[in-house]
């Protein structure tokens, strides 16, 4: 990874020395100048170019390593998938089981009280 952006950020500072010396010089003619911006436009094209390639190269292996940890913690999703679905089935047995209990003791509880009736009750 350093080795392909060594050459980009050399040629950058020897363009920039170039452009430091052409600026020192009072009797600059516009040649140089033309020199000094094409290069430095070429220099910043091999960096914008090791710039990218250093990135692809990065997202390659950071792929890689998220393969690679996703292969490994397989076994261990697999065994929280399964745990969770047994987890999941006894709480929900669990529940029925309890409404189940609720609804009998309520209608036991129903039976229990004493209806009144519906006709009002006559007056002493």
């Amino acid at each position: 990874m350093k080795a392909s952006f060594a050459p980009a950020a050399a040629a950058a500072s020897i363009a920039l020395a170039l452009a430091a010396a052409a600026h020192a010089q009072s009797d600059q003619t516009s040649d140089t100048k033309t020199v000094i911006k094409e290069d430095a436009k070429t220099v910043g094209h091999a960096v914008a170019h090791s710039a990218r390639t250093v990135g692809h190269e990065v997202a390659e292996e950071s792929r890689k390593a998220g393969h690679a940890v996703a292969e490994k913690t397989k076994p261990a999703r697999e065994a929280i998938k399964e745990d969770s679905k047994k987890a999941g089935r006894a709480v929900a047995h669990g529940a029925k089981t309890v409404g189940k209990a609720v609804k009998e003791g309520a209608e036991k509880a129903k039976e229990s009280v004493p209806r009144k009736s519906d006709e009002p009750q006559p007056k002493s």
